[in-house]
Protein backbone atom coordinates (compact mmCIF):
# COMPACT_ATOMS: atom_id res chain seq x y z
CA UNK A 1 0.00 0.00 0.00
CA UNK A 2 1.39 3.41 -0.93
CA UNK A 3 1.60 6.30 1.47
CA UNK A 4 -1.10 8.83 0.48
CA UNK A 5 0.85 11.86 1.64
CA UNK A 6 -0.28 15.18 0.33
CA UNK A 7 2.26 17.12 -1.70
CA UNK A 8 2.58 20.80 -0.98
CA UNK A 9 2.04 23.14 -3.92
CA UNK A 10 4.76 25.65 -4.63
CA UNK A 11 4.01 29.17 -5.85
CA UNK A 12 6.46 31.53 -7.50
CA UNK A 13 6.92 35.06 -6.26
CA UNK A 14 5.17 36.31 -9.39
CA UNK A 15 2.14 34.08 -8.76
CA UNK A 16 1.93 35.35 -5.20
CA UNK A 17 2.27 38.96 -6.30
CA UNK A 18 -0.46 38.62 -8.95
CA UNK A 19 -2.86 36.99 -6.50
CA UNK A 20 -2.21 39.72 -3.92
CA UNK A 21 -2.70 42.44 -6.53
CA UNK A 22 -6.09 40.99 -7.44
CA UNK A 23 -7.13 41.45 -3.83
CA UNK A 24 -5.56 44.84 -3.19
CA UNK A 25 -5.71 46.67 -6.53
CA UNK A 26 -8.92 45.16 -7.87
CA UNK A 27 -10.69 45.26 -4.52
CA UNK A 28 -11.73 41.61 -4.67
CA UNK A 29 -12.09 39.57 -1.51
CA UNK A 30 -9.48 36.98 -0.61
CA UNK A 31 -12.15 34.30 -0.70
CA UNK A 32 -13.22 35.20 -4.27
CA UNK A 33 -9.65 35.35 -5.57
CA UNK A 34 -8.68 32.14 -3.78
CA UNK A 35 -11.63 30.28 -5.30
CA UNK A 36 -10.87 31.68 -8.76
CA UNK A 37 -7.20 30.67 -8.59
CA UNK A 38 -7.69 27.41 -6.71
CA UNK A 39 -5.71 28.58 -3.66
CA UNK A 40 -6.44 27.97 -0.02
CA UNK A 41 -8.15 31.08 1.37
CA UNK A 42 -5.92 31.14 4.45
CA UNK A 43 -2.77 31.10 2.30
CA UNK A 44 -3.90 34.03 0.20
CA UNK A 45 -5.03 35.96 3.28
CA UNK A 46 -1.56 35.49 4.79
CA UNK A 47 0.08 36.78 1.60
CA UNK A 48 -2.22 39.82 1.51
CA UNK A 49 -1.58 40.60 5.19
CA UNK A 50 2.20 40.45 4.65
CA UNK A 51 1.93 42.61 1.51
CA UNK A 52 0.01 45.25 3.47
CA UNK A 53 2.69 45.22 6.17
CA UNK A 54 5.43 45.54 3.53
CA UNK A 55 3.64 48.47 1.91
CA UNK A 56 3.10 50.22 5.22
CA UNK A 57 -0.69 49.86 5.07
CA UNK A 58 -0.85 49.01 8.76
CA UNK A 59 -4.14 48.56 10.48
CA UNK A 60 -4.54 48.57 14.24
CA UNK A 61 -4.11 44.78 14.36
CA UNK A 62 -0.93 44.71 12.25
CA UNK A 63 1.10 47.31 14.13
CA UNK A 64 4.42 45.95 15.26
CA UNK A 65 4.54 43.29 12.55
CA UNK A 66 7.78 42.77 10.62
CA UNK A 67 8.16 43.54 6.94
CA UNK A 68 9.56 40.80 4.71
CA UNK A 69 12.95 42.52 4.71
CA UNK A 70 12.97 42.83 8.49
CA UNK A 71 11.93 39.19 8.84
CA UNK A 72 14.78 38.09 6.55
CA UNK A 73 17.24 40.23 8.55
CA UNK A 74 15.96 38.73 11.82
CA UNK A 75 16.43 35.20 10.48
CA UNK A 76 19.95 36.05 9.29
CA UNK A 77 20.84 37.53 12.69
CA UNK A 78 19.42 34.52 14.55
CA UNK A 79 21.53 32.19 12.40
CA UNK A 80 24.62 34.33 12.98
CA UNK A 81 23.90 34.41 16.74
CA UNK A 82 23.65 30.58 16.88
CA UNK A 83 26.99 30.27 15.08
CA UNK A 84 28.68 32.78 17.39
CA UNK A 85 27.38 30.93 20.46
CA UNK A 86 28.76 27.64 19.08
CA UNK A 87 32.14 29.28 18.51
CA UNK A 88 32.15 30.82 21.99
CA UNK A 89 31.33 27.46 23.59
CA UNK A 90 34.06 25.76 21.57
CA UNK A 91 36.70 28.27 22.63
CA UNK A 92 35.53 28.11 26.24
CA UNK A 93 35.95 24.31 26.23
CA UNK A 94 39.32 24.57 24.52
CA UNK A 95 40.54 27.11 27.09
CA UNK A 96 39.40 24.86 29.93
CA UNK A 97 41.17 21.88 28.36
CA UNK A 98 44.47 23.75 27.98
CA UNK A 99 44.16 25.22 31.48
CA UNK A 100 43.87 21.69 32.89
CA UNK A 101 47.06 20.69 31.09
CA UNK A 102 48.93 23.61 32.72
CA UNK A 103 47.96 22.64 36.27
CA UNK A 104 50.50 20.66 38.29
CA UNK A 105 49.60 16.98 38.78
CA UNK A 106 47.60 16.14 41.88
CA UNK A 107 49.15 14.30 44.77
CA UNK A 108 52.71 14.18 46.06
CA UNK A 109 55.59 14.52 43.68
Amino acid sequence: MTNPTKTRRQFTALQRQEAVELCLAEGLTCRAVAQRLGLPNSTLAKWVRQARIDRGDLGATDQGQLTSGERAELNRLRTENRELKREKDFFKQAAAHFAREQLPPKGFA
